[in-house]
């Protein structure tokens, strides 16, 4: 089954099956999961109003610290396409290996981020986790410390959107491996 990746900042790329998965078929490798939905062939207003909303949560936040809040709430939904996708972009934009590996497991290993960074991921997983019942005091008030309020509003939206996407590839099972920053094609 072919479908079309979600996230708009590299454009809708073709997601194909297991054949493009490097490795995946080798024997002993699971199968890989087919997407549940063509979504964006199917609700392509709401995609271009995804794009829009990617743009204007891009703006205006240092793309480094961006592809740490997309890639730790992609690590709390459960986004495999997502944590596949914005792994890639992050390297491919110069991010260490190190702070990616160790994102996951960030209060533990604070040394390989600034303070400003940290305020983000712990605002970024209070946004994300809302069954815990609200954004404590605490944990905004850091963030408030380390951006002034338009900074802030930016990283909200931006938190704001990657749980979106992630929403979105979850339900309709984005199929991971495939992406390659920058909509190139191996």
């Amino acid at each position: 089954m072919t479908t079309t990746a979600p996230h708009s900042s590299h454009g809708a790329d073709e997601v194909p099956g297991a054949q493009g998965v490097q490795g995946a078929e080798q024997a002993g490798y699971a199968p890989e999961e087919p997407a549940r939905l063509a979504f964006i062939k199917l609700h392509p207003g709401f995609y271009q109003a995804m794009r829009s909303l990617e743009a204007a949560a891009s703006e205006h936040v240092d793309p480094v610290l961006y592809d740490l809040i997309k890639l730790r709430a992609s690590q709390i939904n459960h986004c495999a396409f997502c944590v596949d996708k914005h792994s890639k972009d992050a390297l491919a934009a110069g991010q260490s290996v190190e702070r990616l590996i160790q994102l996951s497991a960030w209060r533990e290993s604070r040394h390989f981020y600034t303070e400003r960074e940290l305020a983000a991921l712990a605002l970024t997983e209070a946004v994300t986790v809302l069954t815990d019942g609200f954004v404590p005091d605490a944990v905004y008030e850091e963030a408030a410390r380390h951006f002034d309020d338009t900074e802030l509003a930016h990283v909200i939206g931006a938190i704001t959107a990657i749980n979106a996407w992630n929403r979105i590839a979850v339900t309709s099972r984005m199929v991971p491996g495939h992406y390659h920053p920058g909509g190139a094609k191996r």
